[in-house]
Formats: structure tokens, C-alpha cells, sequence
């Protein structure tokens, strides 16, 4: 039977996981099975889910709480890192040419390895922690900026978080006719990256017109504690201090989603996190992100991810 792109994915994988290092890592990669990964140690100590198309791959990683991970990454493409949730107690970011970092609290923040440049970090999660792992062919940002791209570790910028999820997405549900939007989508990353100055900040003139990086933190962790509520437009208006036309259009130069819509893209990470735990049944999960019903819970999951809960929770099995 032929296989389409994500079963060769799940090959390549297990492919290259497999191998041994040195020369049949090397030929695994110069077949072209798979670009290199990061590597994760100790192996399983961590659920992770890759998927790819064509020259473009992510995977998502999850890790409980109380565990001591690792991570190892030196390639010839550029690696992004999003943080969606989690902490840790103790730990280390280090990215060689760059001061390293012992920060404890890196929720939605983002870390960019250029192509080359050695990676190491290490964890002793304190909770619950999911991060992503955006792999990027350097000849793809060429075709839209010739700039020399730099290492940031943890730092945030919501256009870029907004362009790298969407990729992300895409890829996920990738086929043959969202080629050119996927080429589309990093040339926006290439360009929103080389946006970046030297201290992690976006220039305020790509930034014109959103919320001020206050109103942003208020806004992002209201939501965040109230995730299984009904939230009034007129409260996080209020919250930062601006009328609800305003707010609206501020929210969305920000975000780049509504705030319905970004309301409703935080429970379903948030669900992909406790499905991937494996501790609650499907129901509860709905129930405890605010859905009274499995079936509504169900379509928003479905509409959002392309899978239904139980068939997400079954491919970190």
C-alpha cells in the first residue's frame, strides 16, 4: 500500500531515533529520510509527535511534572522552540555565543537556534510542561532575507508565536495544494525573525497598533486563569483600559486571533496537555475546560486540530 507523507514521517522518525551515531546517522539523514532532530535524554522521558511535509517538519513534546530532561541540537537547519506551558525548578539554556539562562518561568516564550550553532538545555520540570519544535530549512529564509540570523533564548514577541503556530498548524494538516502557503508562511517567520533587535524586542513600528507589552501580560494571563469561563469582551477591556472597539482590533494586531478566537485556541492547547497525560477521561477534560457537553468539546477539538480528542490522545500511546 503506498504510504502518504505522515506515514513516511513516522518512519523516518523511528528511522533516525534508531540509529546508531556516527555513519549510519549520517546515511539515515543523507537519504533523505528526515533532517536531524533534537535529541532527548534520557530516551522516553518524554511523549513527542512529529510531523512533516515535504521540506518542512515540527514535532510536539511533552514532559510530566518532576522529571529531569535534556535536550541536544546541532544541525544545518534552524531550530524555533515554543514554549506553550510549563516551568521548571532548576535548569539551563545555553546556546553556544550566547549568554545562557536559568529563567524558571518560560510559558508562551520562544527560543531561535540558528543553523549551526550548538543547543543544550535541561530541565527538572516543576509542572506540567509542552513545547513545540519548529525545523526550518535555512534556504527557505534566503528566498525572503539574506540577513545572518542570531540566537535569542526565551524571549517573546507575539507576531512571531502567532506566524510559528500557524506553520505549525499547516504542517500538520499539510498536503500537496498548501505548498505555496507553507513557503508563504516562512517567509513571514524569516522576515518577523530578522525583525528582532539585539535584545530580544521587536521594533516598535512592526508592532503599531497592538496592545502595549502591559496590556498584553495582563490580558494572556487572565485568560489563562479562566480558561473554563464564559470571559465578557467588556472585561478585558476593562482590564487594560480601553474601549471594546479598540480593544478588539489592539487584541488581534497582537495575538493575531480575536479574542473568542484566542480564548478557544488556549483550551484546546491546554486540552492537548491533559490528553497527553493520560490521567482524565475525554469527558472531563471538556468539563474541566468549560464545555458542557463531550460532543461540543469534540467538534472545537476536531475544527481546531483536524483530530477528535481520543484520536490525539491515542498518538502519544
Amino acid at each position: 500500500m503506498a504510504q502518504g507523507p505522515e506515514d513516511r514521517t513516522s518512519m523516518s522518525i523511528a528511522a533516525l531515533e534508531n540509529a546508531p551515531k556516527g555513519a549510519a546517522r549520517s546515511d539515515a539523514i543523507d537519504r533523505g529520510l528526515l533532517n536531524p532532530i533534537v535529541e532527548i535524554f534520557p530516551v522516553g522521558a518524554v511523549k513527542r509527535l512529529g510531523t512533516g511535509w515535504g521540506g518542512w517538519f515540527s514535532e510536539s513534546v511533552h514532559a510530566s511534572i518532576g522529571r529531569r530532561i535534556e535536550f541536544r541540537f546541532r544541525a544545518p537547519i534552524h531550530l524555533l522552540v515554543m514554549y506553550h506551558e510549563g516551568g521548571r525548578r532548576d535548569g539551563e539554556t545555553i546556546i553556544d555565543g550566547l549568554a545562557s539562562s536559568r529563567a524558571r518561568s518560560f510559558a508562551n516564550k520562544l527560543t531561535f537556534v540558528p543553523a549551526g550553532r550548538p543547543y543544550r538545555e535541561w530541565h527538572e520540570t516543576g509542572a506540567s510542561t509542552r513545547l513545540s519544535f519548529l525545523y526550518v530549512d535555512p534556504v527557505q529564509f534566503q528566498k525572503a532575507t539574506e540577513t545572518d540570523y542570531v540566537p535569542r533564548i526565551y524571549f517573546e514577541d507575539s507576531i512571531v508565536w502567532e506566524t510559528a503556530a500557524k506553520l505549525k498548524r499547516v504542517i500538520e494538516g499539510a498536503r500537496e495544494e498548501k505548498a505555496r502557503y507553507l513557503e508563504a508562511l516562512t517567509n513571514v517567520l524569516a522576515l518577523e525573525l530578522s525583525g528582532i533587535d539585539d535584545n530580544g524586542v521587536r521594533d516598535p513600528s512592526l508592532n503599531r497598533g497592538g496592545l502595549a507589552s502591559w496590556q498584553r501580560r495582563i490580558v494572556a494571563s487572565y485568560i489563562e486563569d479562566h480558561l473554563s469561563e464564559q470571559i465578557p469582551l467588556v472585561t478585558l477591556a476593562g482590564l487594560v483600559r480601553l474601549s471594546q472597539h479598540h480593544f478588539c482590533r489592539a487584541f488581534k494586531q497582537s495575538f493575531g486571533l480575536p479574542p473568542h478566537a484566542y480564548h478557544v485556541h488556549r483550551r484546546i492547547e491546554r486540552a492537548k496537555v491533559l490528553l497527553a497525560e493520560g490521567t482524565a477521561s475525554v469527558t472531563d477534560i471538556g468539563l474541566t475546560l468549560g464545555y458542557a457537553q463531550t460532543s461540543s468539546f469534540s467538534v472545537a477539538f476536531r475544527k481546531m486540530t483536524g483530530r477528535t480528542p481520543s484520536e490525539y490522545r491515542r498518538e502519544f500511546k
